[in-house]
């Protein structure tokens, strides 16, 4: 796997890279569905608390490989088949939103550490045949990446009571990887392109509030009709 050219005129997103976004709107809509429901049920920290750990689980996934897509774009069979593993991962650890409630992250942390493995996965490629400036990088991302996969399996055998304590070093070993492995955004990637993922990813995300906009106006002008009826109509025998 090649490194992109970051001087070239022109790189739009893909049909592809698309899809992908789109799939994790959707996983972040369904996390904001199920805060409305802890809001509504007046649990309110816990509602909160499940939140900001999902939406970060999957902000992370998405953020650490768009900027890889931006560096090494092959789209290839094996590249597109990672991405469809990373899609099904972030829509199976939006599913697992209401066991996260009760503190089980079974399915949470297992659809997370699909999509971490299939994104070292990607930067195995980049290992065996990337441009040799690229490997020692690729080679930190992969041994520390998968360390702190470990690390999130093992998160399942810790006690209830200490699991968010615990969680959130390992998320920010999670997101320090890059760092710490000397992956520099100078080193390749495209300007405009990450800049339109940015915009694309905004794009939809603001489609689905509007669409959650729709339907919560729907539903009230459906509520007040109903009302109405029952005032201003007898019962129908």
């Amino acid at each position: 796997m090649v490194a992109r050219d970051r001087d070239e005129e022109h790189r739009q997103a893909s049909w592809l890279e698309l899809l992908f976004d789109l799939s994790f709107v959707v996983a972040v809509a369904q996390v904001a569905a199920q805060l409305e429901v802890f809001l509504r049920d007046g649990d309110v920290v816990r509602g909160v608390t499940v939140y900001l750990m999902v939406f970060g689980a999957i902000w992370w996934a998405w953020m650490s490989f768009t900027w890889f897509a931006n560096a090494f774009d092959s789209d290839d069979v094996p590249y597109r088949l990672l991405m469809m593993v990373m899609i099904a991962g972030s829509l199976g650890l939006a599913a697992g939103v209401p066991e996260l409630a009760h503190l089980d992250f079974r399915i949470g942390v297992i659809s997370y550490v699909v999509m971490r493995l299939a994104y070292v996965a990607q930067w195995g490629r980049v290992l065996r045949g990337g441009d040799p400036a690229w490997r020692p990088v690729a080679a930190r991302m992969i041994a520390l990446t998968t360390v702190v996969q470990v690390g999130w399996v093992l998160f399942l055998l810790v006690p209830l009571e200490w699991r968010i304590p615990v969680f959130i070093p390992l998320f920010i070993a999670d997101v320090a990887t890059p760092i710490v492995a000397g992956w520099d955004a100078r080193m390749g990637g495209h300007r405009g392109h990450i800049v339109e993922r940015y915009g694309l990813f905004t794009i939809i995300v603001l489609g689905e509030s509007i669409a959650a906009a729709t339907i919560a106006i729907g539903s009230a002008i459906e509520a007040r009709s109903d009302l109405c009826s029952c005032s201003f109509w007898p019962p129908v025998d």
